[in-house]
């Protein structure tokens, strides 16, 4: 995971996480625009009035910044454009993060998404318009056997979903059906967040979602400096690879250096404590990155959408394990 994500049309700071992969990022930094809107609009409206072409008021509602970047002309052009064909978005998620209010929409086919980030004045700090690409064709495509999360509390799902709106790692066939997870209260974090003590996710219990037998382990990669940096040439960081019934696979990334309490050939129960949450590898904040492959060798292997002993989350719900 990393800090930024990947902004499509606009370029607005959109913060989140990524997982596992490479994607490019863009971003400028918004400021307040101007203190008096004659009529705010709030996030769940904020659809409903780009479809209907609404658009001088919802550019008015941008920060400053915005709008010095992008001239009100463009901003409808892109919006005429992106609009075209679409009869209605529905409202999907909803996440509340990082002293913003995050509302994502998808058009009725599927094919393209709206991602806004408003402050608690409504102002909008934060629009992404994506073409997406629509069902892949393995949604209906489950492993066979049924997992917990690998979490005994409750954790927040930042990256997780069937399309790529919700789950970053959708159009990655590797990692399709993989889920983030971080711990929330007001944030993320408390404190310095540019260290990983100050973040609740770090240090926390990973544990077995179901029983079977590790294959692969490594315990040495170093915690990254959250915010600050990632590793991109080990992606997975710390991880833990176990085989299951089936020849399914559970995949763990992320863990704290030398946190790893199981080794190769260890047998382990669903449930067992596995090691700790860290921020080693391609990640630029602690947090665990679950999913399900058809092989050990996860990079080259196929996701496989996981059935859950609970219903599946998306991006914005919290979720538990054991």
């Amino acid at each position: 995971m990393r800090v930024f994500v990947t902004v499509s049309a606009l370029l607005l700071l959109l913060i989140g996480i990524t997982a596992c992969g490479d994607e490019d990022s863009s971003s400028s930094e918004g400021e307040g625009a101007t203190d008096t809107m004659e009529k705010k609009i709030i996030g769940l409206e904020l659809a409903d009035q780009f479809l209907s072409g609404n658009y001088e008021a919802i550019y008015d509602q941008f920060s400053k910044s915005f709008q010095k970047d992008v001239s009100f002309e463009e901003f409808r052009d892109i919006g005429e454009q992106f609009n075209e064909g679409v009869s209605s978005y529905t409202f999907i998620s909803e996440l509340s993060l990082n002293n913003f209010n995050e509302y994502q929409w998808l058009s009725e086919g599927g094919d393209k998404g709206i991602r806004a980030h408003l402050n608690d004045d409504q102002r909008i700090i934060g629009l992404q318009v994506l073409n997406i690409q629509a069902d892949l064709g393995t949604n209906d495509i489950y492993t066979k056997n049924t997992y917990h999360m690998p979490i005994n509390e409750p954790w927040l799902t930042y990256w997780g979903g069937t399309n790529q709106l919700v789950n970053y790692h959708y159009i990655h066939e590797n990692q399709r059906y993989a889920y983030d997870l971080v711990i929330k209260k007001e944030d993320t974090f408390e404190g310095d967040l540019k260290k990983n003590e100050s973040y609740f996710a770090f240090g926390k219990d990973v544990v077995a979602p179901l029983e079977g037998v590790v294959v692969s382990v490594e315990n040495g990669i170093e915690d990254n400096d959250p915010r600050v940096e990632s590793n991109r040439d080990q992606p997975l960081g710390n991880h833990v690879i176990i085989q299951h019934d089936n020849r399914e696979y559970s995949v763990l990334g992320h863990f704290k250096q030398g946190s790893i309490e199981v080794e190769n050939g260890q047998e382990v129960k669903a449930g067992e404590l596995l090691g700790l949450a860290g921020n080693s590898g391609n990640s630029s904040e602690p947090h665990i990155h679950f999913h399900v492959a058809d092989s050990a060798e996860w990079e080259e292997a196929t996701s496989l959408r996981i059935k859950l002993n609970v219903e599946e989350p998306v991006r914005g719900e919290t979720v538990e394990g054991f």
